[in-house]
């Protein structure tokens, strides 16, 4: 039974090293959402991004503290997190398009947690939220360096005092450089 296993895991190996590497370690400055995000490859055609920064959000409907409703708009300090698939390296690659950077589509699972309001209104909430949900997005390097994303999908997010809900459409946009 050893030896079987032994066996296994040595072809998974040889299979997983033969297979072309597509995905790299890219850090990046963002300056949409002033911050910074390091991606790290998990697979050949997969990553997992890390970034914190400060930026720009809208409330949350179902969560709003005190007697503020409606749109509401704050500068908030965040940490996101995303595992990417990317679907479509070898297609770019036909047509003479760059990969460079992780330049492909991906979907993805993203979690999201922001703190209190530097500035600006209140973010809706009790000082802490969290969004989880799949997106489905694009990242592109144009130039030597230069950044973009942009993803989109539907959440679910809930504050600390276990207030959340369902929203249909979180949207992500990021410009920058990759270091």
């Amino acid at each position: 039974m050893k030896k079987l296993l032994t066996f296994v895991l040595l072809i998974a190996f040889t299979i997983t090293q033969a297979q072309e590497k597509n995905t790299e370690r890219t850090w990046r400055i963002n300056f949409l959402n002033p911050g910074v995000e390091y991606e790290m490859p998990t697979g050949s055609n997969s990553t997992f991004s890390i970034g914190g920064g400060v930026g720009y959000s809208g409330s949350y409907p179902h969560t709003s503290v005190g007697k503020k409703t409606g749109f509401i708009t704050s500068f908030n300090p965040f940490v996101d997190i995303q595992h990417k698939w990317f679907y479509n390296f070898d297609k770019r690659k036909s047509k003479g398009l760059i990969t460079d950077n992780n330049s492909a589509n991906f979907i993805s699972a993203r979690f999201l947690t922001r703190s209190e309001s530097l500035f600006g209104s209140s973010n809706g909430t009790d000082g802490l939220d969290f969004a989880v949900g799949p997106t489905w997005g694009i990242q592109r390097t144009y130039g030597k360096n230069f950044h973009l994303l942009f993803d989109a999908g539907p959440i679910y997010y809930f504050d600390t005092n276990g207030k959340g809900y369902y929203f249909p459409l979180m949207i992500q946009l990021n410009l920058g450089f990759d270091l």
